[in-house]
């Protein structure tokens, strides 16, 4: 039995209390100018949205060896009852509550959810509820953390991976969703165009997983190359399924509205998975290499990171070469992976990491007003060349900040809980030693 660990059930405590002190009682609920169509939208993709993260737990749990299968999909699954529960206390305030120079949110705007139920739509979302507008942008926070356990699967410590979650949604996640989704925002300001989340979400967490395969050094078994099987294709297949279905409510969604635009994002997201899909495992076959159900499935994710942040500004055949050169840059960069020392589990840097730069890249490209009237400059591809290099700014800024404030966040949990697991954790399995767990068939 494990040593007793009383804080965070007291932290629950005091918040479920807060609860009870401060309900946010709406005294007037917003009904002029609602939507009922945009609305019902909207609830669905925030509905589509939360699904996607199961299906990352079932990607990322068919593609560990099967000692760790439990444990990889936990850490999924935890993100949605922790960032849910921080969300409502002050994380939605700090990627949206007013603007403190353009960085982060005032924590007290919307501080467990005063306002929420009964304060005006948010200005960029006018058709809908705000407490709609604020969970479907929760189901975004969720993800993304839950993405970056791909990197540091089969070492890292439960505990400590939920502490190190908790301080990146804080620090990391909703400062970059405020500088861009924020009408005050600073890149938001600046012009960058991020339909979906290609910078918040998937730059993020690519950087983050970088930084915490970096951190956490290599596998044993890495180290002596001693080659484990995904323990579950079909759970890959089956992931990547509800990822794709999932995807629909995270780029059309975030039209806000049951709207032209939403359909436009609509297929463009599916034409851009379909293509990536198929460049993945068409490449890896000019290569030489056997056409594998793993390698569709990661091509598909690939071009749906890529094309997240273009979804809503580039059109339907456009959307064929973002995911087609998506998925060769991706594949290429997971080759590159392989052959170094670099013990990334499950290529997040590769796919996400790089995914969402070259979606962000393509977006400065692409962008047309044509597409969407909100697109003040157009891309490169139509001879201007202003929205490309703030692009090219932002990927920088995001990229350091990202990085850098990951890496310190992992020092920072490390020096309160370790990160590692020992090396006999390790070699029995993170399902046993970390959550008395195991499959039958393992």
């Amino acid at each position: 039995m494990q040593k007793p660990s009383y804080l965070p059930f007291a932290l629950l405590l005091l918040i479920s209390v807060l609860g009870v002190v401060i309900p946010s009682v709406p005294t007037q609920i917003v009904t002029e100018g609602i939507n009922s169509g945009d609305t019902a939208w909207m609830l669905v993709s925030a509905a589509l949205v939360l699904l996607m993260t199961p299906g990352l737990a079932y990607f990322y749990g068919g593609m560990v060896n099967n000692k760790n299968v439990i444990s990889t999909m936990l850490q999924s699954f935890i993100a949605m009852g922790a960032i849910s529960v921080l969300w409502v206390v002050f994380g939605f305030s700090l990627a949206f509550g007013d603007s403190i120079g353009g960085v982060i949110g005032d924590p007290t705007s919307f501080f467990m959810f005063r306002g929420v139920l009964d304060g005006k739509p948010w200005s960029l979302a006018a058709t809908v509820p705000l407490v709609v507008f604020a969970f479907f942008q929760l189901k975004f926070a969720v993800i993304t953390p839950a993405l970056v356990t791909g990197s540091m699967a089969e070492r890292i410590n439960f505990k400590s991976y939920v502490l190190f979650m908790v301080l990146f949604s804080l620090l990391v996640y909703a400062p970059l969703a405020h500088w861009t989704w924020h009408p005050k925002g600073f890149l938001f300001e600046m012009g960058v165009l991020d339909f979906a989340g290609g910078t918040v979400v998937h730059m993020s967490a690519g950087w983050a997983a970088l930084a915490g395969a970096l951190y956490l050094k290599r596998r044993k078994s890495h180290v002596e190359a001693n080659y484990f099987p995904p323990a579950n294709i079909p759970f890959v297949l089956l992931g990547t399924g509800l990822l794709w279905f999932g995807w629909f409510g995270f780029n059309a969604g975030s039209a806000v509205s049951a709207s032209p635009l939403a359909a436009s994002a609509f297929a463009t997201t599916n034409t851009a998975a379909a293509a990536a899909g198929l460049g993945w495992v068409l490449f890896d076959a000019a290569k030489g290499k056997k056409v594998s159900a793993l390698g569709f499935c990661i091509g598909a994710v690939v071009g749906l990171v890529a094309i997240t942040p273009a979804a809503g500004f580039v059109t339907i055949p456009t959307s064929i070469f973002i995911g087609t050169i998506a998925s060769v840059i991706s594949n290429f960069v997971a080759h590159l992976r392989s052959k170094s020392s670099l013990d990334d589990t499950l290529d997040v840097f590769p796919c996400h990491g790089v995914g969402g730069m070259v979606g962000m890249l393509m977006t400065g490209i692409f962008a047309s007003k044509g597409v969407n009237s909100a697109v003040a400059v157009e891309g490169l591809a139509f001879g201007e060349t202003g929205l490309f290099i703030q692009h090219l700014k932002a990927l920088v800024i995001v990229s350091v900040f990202a990085f850098g404030m990951s890496y310190l966040l992992l020092i920072v949990t490390n020096a309160i809980l370790p990160l590692r697991v020992s090396e006999e954790d390790e070699k029995v399995g993170l399902d046993v030693s970390q959550h008395d767990e195991f499959l039958v068939d393992a």
